[in-house]
């Protein structure tokens, strides 16, 4: 019995330095995250081009002193001295360099920095290389219409979008990711030590079997650069649960509703809206996952509770001399999603707005109720397949939503 209890003592802290090494490398990852993130943004916003200076020609650059004026701009920092630090980090990191590496430090003149993947100077490390992989399979599985992510159970506990890993492992060789098993599984077991996928419960490490794993990480989630001044790493929460796990809510009294928990329980307001993210995951009951974070923290649960006041039936939004008025936004979805949730069916509503996101540049604001996509009525239909409407259309959307009309 002695010898019983060290073994599981001894599992349990390799499983903590295991958790331990994959917030640590999680946290890498972020940095890349947000840097990608940067790049494609200021690419949309042209201030990534090629420049002049002293008769040469400088591809694919940009101005640190035009890049701190955008980021003041844009909310991503409050004053020039906050600018600097989050650009010093992204250089730091070898995320961008001085195009001709004269400078170390990331100043706020008229000089030309570039990000290394636009100049294929990117150093690609083993861990680098299996975050780009951990990030196109990710992106191919939210892309492709598959039945992979499902709700399930292990242990009598249920998850949320949960993979099971042979048939993961399965679809990762029909889809030529991998040569053999063999491979796939030694590949799920780097996803897994780089913090990109999870067991759900943080027991197992990745086998080829019939236990449920997780994305822990959401690629998609548009990050805010004041995060990688977070140095904090992700701790270790107490107990096992998943980020994604449904769990009775007040058994005691016999109420059975369930609610969506993360592992820190704690609640925070939408700050950020993914592409990914349009729509809660647990029906009316469902979050708007914003871990998927901002910092290094797993996905919390988010706006648990609906934005509406009353439910409102399709009858009452279209009956004549009501109070309803309908609204028409054309949404050009910027480099990491159009920033709204949907929720509710029959009809959909919008239950969150991304304050720095296209929908909210051109008008969208929570409790309204979504009429059209692209031309097609979806106020008899539920908020999975409209956000599907959104998600496989494309990049510009025109939407047509009703709100109560101020007099």
């Amino acid at each position: 019995m002695i010898l019983y209890s060290a073994s599981l003592s001894e599992m349990e802290g390799i499983g903590n330095t295991m958790q331990k090494k994959a917030a640590e490398l999680e946290r890498m990852a972020e940095v890349l995250v947000t840097g990608e993130q940067l790049r494609l943004r200021l690419h949309e916003a042209k201030l990534i081009k090629d420049r002049r200076h002293h008769l040469r020609t400088y591809p694919n650059c940009f101005v640190a002193k035009e890049i701190i004026d955008w980021l003041i701009e844009h909310k991503e920092a409050s004053d020039r001295e906050t600018a600097i630090t989050i650009m010093q980090k992204l250089l730091d990191q070898s995320i961008l360099h001085h195009v001709c590496d004269e400078h170390k430090e990331f100043k706020d003149m008229k000089l030309f920095y570039r990000f290394r993947k636009d100049d294929g100077t990117f150093p690609l490390d083993s861990g680098a290389k299996v975050f780009m992989r951990g990030q196109r399979i990710y992106e191919k599985l939210m892309n492709t219409e598959n039945t992979l992510l499902q709700t399930r159970e292990e242990e009598g506990v249920t998850y949320e979008r949960t993979l099971v890993a042979f048939e993961f492992i399965d679809w990762l060789l029909q889809e030529g990711e991998m040569p053999s098993r063999e491979e796939a599984e030694h590949l799920g077991r780097r996803l897994l030590e780089h913090g990109i996928i999870q067991h759900v419960s943080n027991k197992h490490h990745f086998v080829d079997g019939g236990l449920l794993y997780q994305f822990r990480m959401n690629f998609r989630r548009r990050r805010r650069l004041i995060e990688l001044l977070n140095e904090r790493c992700r701790s270790i929460p107490d107990n096992h649960d998943s980020p994604f796990c449904l769990r009775k809510q007040g058994s005691e009294g016999g109420n059975t509703s369930f609610l969506s928990v993360s592992p820190t329980k704690e609640i925070k307001l939408v700050s950020a809206v993914r592409r990914s993210s349009m729509s809660s995951s647990c029906g009316s009951n469902g979050y708007y996952s914003s871990s998927p974070t901002l910092g290094s923290s797993p996905p919390v649960l988010c706006n648990p509770k609906s934005v509406l006041k009353r439910e409102v039936s399709p009858e009452e939004l279209q009956a004549p001399g009501g109070v309803y008025i309908k609204k028409a936004f054309t949404i050009v979805g910027d480099a990491v999603g159009w920033g709204f949730v949907v929720r509710g069916s029959k009809p959909c509503y919008i239950q969150a707005v991304d304050p720095g996101g296209p929908a909210a540049a051109v008008g969208m604001k929570v409790c309204q109720f979504v009429v059209a996509v692209n031309g097609l009525n979806v106020l008899n239909l539920d908020y999975r397949t409209v956000s599907n409407l959104v998600l496989t259309g494309p990049r510009t959307v025109f939407m047509e939503v009703m709100e109560e009309a101020e007099y």
